[in-house]
């Protein structure tokens, strides 16, 4: 019974055995090499032993044997393998396990190389022998015929990458091959660094040492990578994986250096030095850390080379797009070593496993860098042939005329042929050959006004056989325009003393000649407007006199037009807005004149016409009339709308005084300032009696500043009538001047000078606290409702200054008077100069217990469109209406104005009402208040204080 269970176990065990037993492989009489990576065994024991199982044997049964490790106490890895021989023959075969296989090896932390077998042991038969190899773990085995025999090998690193049984003759022949390709890739690879080198050593450009670098760290690369080094010096194999990755790292290194010097990327951006010099002190620190750990340092630059090779090639592709001939040369080259950089990656992934790829990847690398010396000799000396050594005269001109970027004329007179350069051709947009030919071909590509004097330049060279050509001609492009070119050129006789070429140059003068003519159109035009100046102006108006004095019918007038305020609209509006108002302004202008007729700007804001057009003085005075109706329109900017006044002055033509231009422009400007004097907005022609009043004017300025320190400005008030019941409703405030050589002055005669001088705001306030002061006197005095009260003019430099909301408000202050009695009076043509300013100021007023009046109403543009955004509480009529109340269409005008008012809330007042018949008309179409000779010339203060009953104000 025991014997049964003893029989059994046996039985159960030998058939778990092999169960589990592993696949032998089977070697081949005729096989050369058999790849055995993928059918071992791997182990790894936790002691320094290993039990296995064999392959069956040729009886079948399973055996288990036992391996210990060459040092006791280690623990190792293991592979097991089995092979069989089924011939009748003896077999011998070389286990190879490879150092290093670039194949697999990976990126990061990559398998760098190592001695692979410690030893191997065989289940029966002779023991492997170990063979002597630099570059791989070689064992030779002998198979007996029949046999099947498991081998367990003790490997000395986790990783076997390859292991492959080979027949010792073929691997003798695999290996002399290779030796001789290394040999002829390390010898390639060796000349090339030191050819670049003496280059180096002759040229010196910066490029040059960067190519021998790089030359240099390939030559160190392959000679590692071959196997070249342990030959020599004998490192072992740690020592080996040390050289590697430092190899791995310069040529990273070198490969940065080289495109920042050939590419010359510290020219194109200042930052790409630094990125470039971190990047190298990255690679250089990688060198260091080599010698600690080397796969990490070969990780790492085998990434940077990659993103060398990728970053640089986009880099070279954008270079190349704008223009930079040393990329476009470079992209071949670049576009080779990015595929390397790939295939490479694709082989260290261990997605291309064959044998071949690695020697073939370090061909291509010594074939990428002979390409790249290729192209830097070809950059350096393509055209720097010339750059050392002595050249001849000839040469030099040469030289000199291509550094020039002259274009070459060339006429051979016997052949009647003339060749030019074609950078010419490709100016003027011709065909190549365009504009080569006899001389006469030319005169269909000349300005029509230049052909004859082509032709006179080059007959004089034929008959005289000396001297030169330097003339400009116009030639034709393409697209129809004209260029201008200089020809400078001389003859070349021959012994016969016969022209026998005519050479020189064709300059390119377009630009030069367009220039000059700008810089003439400059000295005689304005630069703002492009209208002539004022010294064309005086040319063109003297021709005119001189045809006047020759033909009877010609009369010319001199028109000078001076924008009103204009500084002031400067100042508030800003110079760019200014200068778009004057071209506005030359716009209108010109659109009024006819084409015999000439415009010129003569400064600033005056602008003068030379009316040729027109000789009667009527249809004169009818185109300035033109002239400011045109100008008066406003202005448009955004939401702004700015309105133009001008004075005007005219200066007729004397065919019997024969006046000089200088006489009638002078004439024109005290006309115009005449114009100006009188309040502006008006036309003004010249009288000699104006020479006079010119020089008062400096006198009446003087004058008037002693006045007011004299107080012999008075405040005079003409009374307005409430016409419902003729009462006095109040009263408007209006300056007059008692000059102690003149006598009592009107306002129209020194207001304009107290404008031009500043001294309206002096006389401004004056009237405004003499008005307040009277104001409260006759509130106290006439207890009425609505009570009195008093209106006071302000000038357009009141309102502009911001110290007029101050002056109002201390004014109230001091008087005690009621709310909205005290007026300030303005005419709508000021009001309109800037309407939103004019908002703001008006409404800040009203605030502060002033009323508004708007003066002339109606006279203007926009009366009617501004109306309701103005907080005014008075219109007051323009006399103009009133005047011809009961002609046309007035007393329909006057009645809509009159209703506009009383729907809008507004008081009505109506100025110029002379007589009886005025004032019952104004009644009957609805105005509440009126003011005129009807109801009383302006009276003093102390009359008014008479009138209203108050008490006269103490001497």
């Amino acid at each position: 019974m025991r014997l049964k269970k003893y029989l059994i176990a046996l039985f159960l065990f030998v058939v778990s055995a092999q169960a589990v037993a592993m696949e032998s492989v089977r070697v081949p009489q005729g096989a050369r090499a058999i790849d055995l990576t993928g059918v071992v065994e791997k182990h790894s024991s936790q002691g320094d032993r290993l039990q296995v199982s064999t392959a069956p044997g040729s009886d079948g049964i399973v055996r288990r044997i036992e391996v210990g490790a060459k040092e006791a106490g280690s623990q190792p890895n293991w592979i097991v393998f089995a092979l069989t021989n089924d011939t009748d023959e003896q077999i011998e075969r070389l286990i190879v396990a490879p150092h290093y296989r670039l194949q697999g090896s990976g990126v990061i932390w990559p398998d760098l190389g190592s001695a692979r077998i410690t030893a191997i042991t065989a289940s029966q038969g002779f023991p492997p022998e170990v063979e002597d190899a630099s570059d791989a773990d070689v064992f030779r085995l002998t198979l007996d015929p029949g046999t099947t025999v498991t081998y367990v090998a003790e490997l000395r690193t986790p990783n076997l990458p390859q292991l492959y049984l080979w027949e010792p003759s073929a691997y003798k022949d695999k290996v002399t091959s290779l030796t001789l390709y290394k040999g002829i890739v390390i010898g390639i690879a060796g000349l090339l660094a030191l050819f670049l080198t003496i280059v180096f050593v002759v040229k010196g450009a910066v490029i040059f040492p960067a190519a021998a670098a790089l030359a240099w760290a390939v030559l160190a690369y392959v000679c590692i990578d071959f196997g070249f080094w342990d030959k020599i010096f004998g490192f072992d194999v740690n020592a080996n994986r040390i050289w590697r990755a430092g190899a791995e790292t310069v040529l990273s290194a070198t490969l940065v250096v080289f495109l920042f010097a050939y590419l010359n990327l510290n020219r194109w951006h200042v930052r790409a030095w630094h990125v470039a010099a971190l990047w190298l002190l990255i690679l250089l620190n990688l060198v260091a850390l080599a010698v600690f750990d080397a796969p990490v340092a070969a990780g790492v630059a085998r990434i940077s080379l990659a993103t060398v090779a990728v970053v640089g090639f986009v880099l070279i592709l954008y270079l190349a797009t704008h223009g930079f001939d040393r990329a476009i040369m470079l992209i071949p080259t670049w576009f080779l070593l990015a595929v390397w950089v790939a295939t490479a990656g694709f082989a260290v992934a261990g997605w291309i496993t064959n044998d071949l790829v690695s020697p073939a990847l370090v061909g291509g690398l010594v074939l990428i860098v002979m390409l790249i010396g290729f192209t830097v000799m070809q950059n350096a000396f393509a055209a720097g042939g010339l750059s050392h050594g002595a050249i001849s005269d000839v040469e030099r001109k040469a030289l000199a005329l291509t550094g020039a970027n002259e274009i070459v004329f060339d006429w051979d007179v016997p052949s009647d042929h003339i060749y030019v350069s074609p950078e010419a051709e490709a100016a003027l947009g011709l065909d190549r050959g365009g504009l080569e030919g006899a001389a006469s071909s030319w005169l269909d590509l000349l300005h029509p006004f230049e052909q004859d004097r082509y032709r006179a330049c080059l007959d004089a060279i034929l008959e005289q056989r000396r001297g030169r050509i330097n003339q400009e001609f116009r030639l034709r492009a393409a697209d129809g325009h004209y260029l201008c070119y200089r020809l400078r050129a001389r003859p070349v006789v021959g012994p016969d003393g016969e022209v026998i070429r005519v050479v020189g140059t064709l300059n390119d003068v377009t630009d030069e000649r367009n220039a000059q003519e700008r810089l003439l159109h400059d000295a005689v035009h304005d630069n703002l407007t492009g209208l002539p100046n004022r010294e064309l102006f005086f040319d063109r108006l003297e021709a005119a006199l001189v045809l006047a004095r020759i033909e009877k019918d010609v009369r010319p007038t001199v028109l000078v037009i001076d924008i009103d305020r204009f500084k002031q609209i400067n100042e508030q509006v800003g110079m760019a807005m200014g200068d778009s108002i004057l071209l506005t302004v030359a716009h209108r202008l010109t659109k009024l004149l006819q084409p015999q007729d000439t415009l010129a700007r003569l400064s600033g804001d005056t602008f003068a016409i030379i009316l040729v057009s027109e000789t009667n003085a009527d249809h004169v005075i009818s185109v300035a009339d033109s002239v400011r109706r045109s100008l008066s329109t406003p202005v448009r900017f955004t939401d702004c709308e700015i309105a133009l006044f001008a004075s005007i002055g005219i200066a007729l033509h004397d065919q019997q005084v024969h006046p000089g231009a200088r006489d009638m422009l002078e004439n024109a400007e005290i006309a115009m300032r005449y114009a100006k004097r009188s309040g502006g907005n008006r036309i003004e022609v010249f009288r000699p009696a104006m020479r006079t009043q010119r020089s008062d004017r400096l006198t009446l300025e003087a004058d008037l500043r002693r006045a007011l320190e004299r107080r012999e400005i008075k405040v005079f008030f003409q009374p307005i009538v409430r016409l419902e019941d003729r009462t006095i409703a109040g009263f408007e405030a209006l300056l007059r001047w008692d000059h102690l050589r003149l006598g009592r002055l009107e306002p129209s005669e020194f207001i304009p000078v107290a404008e031009q001088t500043g001294l309206i705001i002096d006389l401004g306030l004056l009237a405004l606290e003499r008005t307040a002061r009277e104001l409260a006197a006759w509130q106290r005095a006439l207890a009425v409702d609505p009570p009195i009260f008093a209106s006071v003019n302000i000038s357009s430099r009141q309102l502009l200054r911001h110290d007029l909301l101050r002056d109002v408000k201390s004014v109230l202050m001091r008087n005690d008077i009621i709310k909205g009695s005290l007026k300030l009076e303005m005419s709508e043509s000021l009001v309109m100069e800037n309407p939103e300013y004019a908002v703001q100021m008006l409404t800040r007023i009203k605030e502060i217990g002033a009323g508004l009046c708007l003066d002339d109403f109606g006279a203007g543009y926009s009366s009617l469109a501004y109306l309701q955004r103005f907080p005014f509480d008075t219109i007051k009529i323009d006399r103009s209406f009133i005047k011809q109340s009961g002609k046309g269409a007035r007393p329909v005008i006057l009645r809509s104005i009159v209703a506009l008012a009383q729907d809008l809330g507004l008081d009505v007042v109506a100025e110029g009402a002379e007589t009886e018949a005025d004032a019952i008309e104004l009644y009957q179409l609805g105005c509440g208040y009126a003011q005129g000779y009807a109801f009383g010339r302006p009276i003093s203060s102390r009359d008014a204080r008479r009138l209203v009953g108050a008490a006269p104000e103490a001497a």
